[in-house]
């Protein structure tokens, strides 16, 4: 079996779901071509997993100050650059296409007619999980920016919907060192995180960011972008502060770590993850570098990890043996499977409540 695995590059998201699937896909006798899209290749990193990939533009979002720019993100794209993508990339030699939310893979396999696959958290969001209000573009782009055959979601709980189990990668449960926070903001500018952080002198930050070198500035340090020093660092904090992306904060429930979580202002996706995360009471969610907020935070417990089962493993194995399983019955078996340390208070509405402590 051969596949064409297609993963977007904007963030790192995207990126780790792809470091927990593609060594599962391969152990079950794959053959796999990897192609990202949505980041330079220079701006990659850490890729040795990945082998001769691709990358190509596709589209990518324009973020200023921590805040998506929409003009400037229509200005930056090219939607015939785009078509020319599609209409180069190759696909009649594989069995089946995956998208992670990668529209260039996806449309070329619907134009070629090639059984498509995907496989990410957007998807979740054909169902009634936790949405905020309004953003109609931003659903109806959702829905149309990598059509696929099948769509399979991924989720932190199942919400009453076939939706999986977060896709993430096996960590350590180590004993966490007192008063050591990760910081990984990509959107926010590194001058901003630190004065956010320097009144806080008990804290050790360990703060990852697009640095050249490791800096030290009393409590803060500055880290360069690196996954296995990043997971290093993560399975023995106290807590996390980021944005509100999916896969991050999928590995923190994973592991009991607090989170306190800044969304990317205007962008649906991840004023939905926040709102979900409250909802499950998982998270402190902040609209502004608010230090009132991160002084309540730094004094909360941890969280009681949660067990989330193998789901590379199992969506590797059904694809493997021709994803004749329904979606319905996958998702059964891994939420079966699932220890859940949380309740979902379904009553908890559709906005942001910026600033309750969890």
């Amino acid at each position: 079996m051969r596949i064409l695995y297609g993963i977007q590059g904007t963030g790192n998201g995207h990126l780790a779901r792809a470091r927990s699937l593609l060594p599962e896909l391969l152990s079950a006798g794959i053959e796999v071509d990897c192609v990202f899209s949505g980041r330079a290749r220079e701006e990659f990193f850490d890729m040795g997993l990945f082998g001769d990939y691709r990358c190509l533009r596709g589209f990518t979002l324009v973020v200023e100050a921590g805040k998506l720019n929409p003009v400037a993100t229509f200005r930056n794209n090219s939607l015939l650059n785009f078509l020319r993508e599609v209409r180069n990339l190759q696909v009649n030699g594989y069995d089946l296409v995956i998208s992670d939310f990668e529209p260039v893979t996806a449309w070329a396999a619907k134009l070629a007619g090639k059984p498509s696959l995907g496989i990410s958290h957007q998807n979740a969001f054909c169902y009634a999980v936790p949405k905020v209000r309004g953003y109609a573009a931003s659903r109806l782009l959702m829905r149309c920016f990598a059509p696929v055959n099948q769509a399979l979601g991924l989720h932190w709980h199942h919400f009453n919907a076939p939706v999986l189990p977060p896709l993430i990668e096996a960590h350590h449960l180590l004993a966490p060192v007192a008063n050591k926070v990760v910081v990984y903001m990509g959107f926010e500018a590194i001058e901003h995180i630190v004065q956010f952080l320097q009144p806080f002198t008990d804290t050790d930050f360990c703060v990852f960011a697009r640095v050249p070198a490791p800096e030290v500035r009393g409590h803060i340090h500055l880290q360069p972008l690196s996954h296995r020093e990043f997971h290093r660092h993560l399975e023995d904090c106290t807590g996390v502060i980021s944005n509100a992306g999916f896969e991050l904060a999928s590995e923190c429930l994973a592991l009991g770590k607090k989170l306190l979580v800044k969304p990317l202002a205007g962008q649906y996706e991840q004023l939905s993850n926040a709102l979900a995360l409250q909802a499950l009471s998982r998270a402190t969610v902040i609209e502004d570098l608010d230090q009132v907020a991160l002084a309540q935070w730094l004094q909360l417990p941890a969280h009681t990890p949660i067990h989330y089962p193998p789901v590379g493993l199992a969506l590797a194995q059904w694809i493997r043996r021709g994803c004749t399983q329904s979606v319905e019955e996958l998702a059964a078996t891994l939420w079966s499977e699932s220890r859940l340390a949380y309740t979902y208070d379904a009553s908890f509405g559709k906005n942001i409540i910026a600033d309750l402590v969890f």
